[in-house]
């Protein structure tokens, strides 16, 4: 019979500084494992495994999504279903990036901060995908037609990119100023690690209130007529929820942070935040649909035709302009190898 050797697991004072997490001490992998070792060590139980698996399911359910309604609705010539199949690939998207780059991401630094430009590249996406959903089948009545409503895509699309520049940023710094192959030293993920998070917070926290606004002013702040009141606010009131405990989850490193150790494998903050994101992408991707629904006679009346420019076209620039921002970031990695030294000082 075929015996495979599991990959050794290391503790984190093993490892290279850039792959330390907050309150984690053990259950690392290799930092300079093979790509076979990263496939083989997602049936390891490691500090990374529920990481992967609590994005790589989810990916298939909300690929189910997709697939039964390309099935049962004429996405290819109904323009109104446009945004609701941006919206659903990006949901497939973000988990599915995330899952790869925990996989893949302790093969070297160089290939951790790569794995990690994708996935938040991933992340802007799936921004936008929200903002594109919510303008055709969420935006409140009251504001259907409105200046905001008519520059809300375009500026969402503009935040998307400037969300990948920005986390990208927070990793390492600017590109071949602030590191390259023989200067690694002064990036800000290792020098300044508060003020890289902060920064990486800031990325994402920014562009989800934005693409927010039309749902807070429906459910907490219209009144009287107008403000599209209907069964889909539970579900919104739902993903609201799981967003901000998502982001408390991430900014606060709970639980792990009260007893470092004892969550290294299991239960650690951010296999909750996995969990959390993907129950409220579910409730997010369940209210959209509803509104698509529920609104459909009123808006085809009332809104703006949803046209190729404003979805699958800024879906596009979208991913265009942030694949241009990664290997901007990724760049530096390749001009010349990454020393062995290097390697150990980060």
């Amino acid at each position: 019979m075929l015996s495979v050797k599991l990959p050794r697991l290391l503790r984190a004072h093993q490892v290279p500084k850039v792959f330390h997490e907050d309150s984690i001490l053990d259950g690392y992998r290799h930092p300079q494992s093979s790509a076979f070792s990263c496939i083989l060590s997602v049936f390891q139980l490691t500090n990374e495994t529920l990481n992967i698996w609590t994005h790589f399911l989810p990916t298939w359910y909300f690929l189910w999504k997709l697939i039964a309604l390309v099935y049962i609705l004429d996405v290819f010539t109904e323009p109104y279903l446009w945004p609701l199949i941006v919206y659903l690939l990006s949901c497939c998207i973000y988990p599915f990036t995330s899952s790869c780059a925990h996989t893949f991401s302790s093969m070297s630094p160089r290939a951790r901060h790569i794995c990690f430009f994708f996935d938040y590249g991933a992340l802007s996406l799936y921004s936008l995908g929200s903002a594109i959903a919510y303008s055709t089948y969420s935006v409140p009545d009251k504001l259907v037609s409105s200046m905001f409503h008519s520059c809300y895509v375009p500026i969402a699309v503009c935040n998307t990119v400037v969300c990948t520049g920005l986390s990208c940023y927070s990793r390492l710094g600017l590109p071949f100023l602030q590191y390259n192959p023989e200067i690694n030293k002064r990036i800000p993920e290792i020098e300044h690690p508060r003020f890289s998070k902060v920064l990486r917070v800031l990325a994402f926290a920014f562009p989800y209130l934005f693409d927010n606004i039309p749902i807070f002013y429906r459910i907490f702040l219209c009144s009287g007529e107008g403000c599209t009141d209907n069964e889909t606010n539970a579900l919104h009131y739902r993903h609201i929820m799981l967003a901000f405990l998502t982001a408390f989850l991430f900014v606060m490193h709970l639980p792990e942070r009260l007893a470092p150790g004892c969550f290294d494998y299991v239960g650690h903050s951010h296999q909750l935040f996995h969990m959390c994101a993907v129950i409220g992408t579910h409730f997010q991707m369940e209210a959209v649909i509803m509104d698509m629904n529920l609104r459909h006679t009123w808006l085809m009346s009332n809104a703006p035709p949803v046209t190729f420019a404003w979805t699958i076209g800024a879906a596009l620039v979208c991913i265009t302009l942030s694949l241009l921002l990664i290997l901007i970031f990724s760049l530096p990695h390749f001009w010349s190898p990454f020393s062995s030294t290097n390697d150990k000082t980060t």
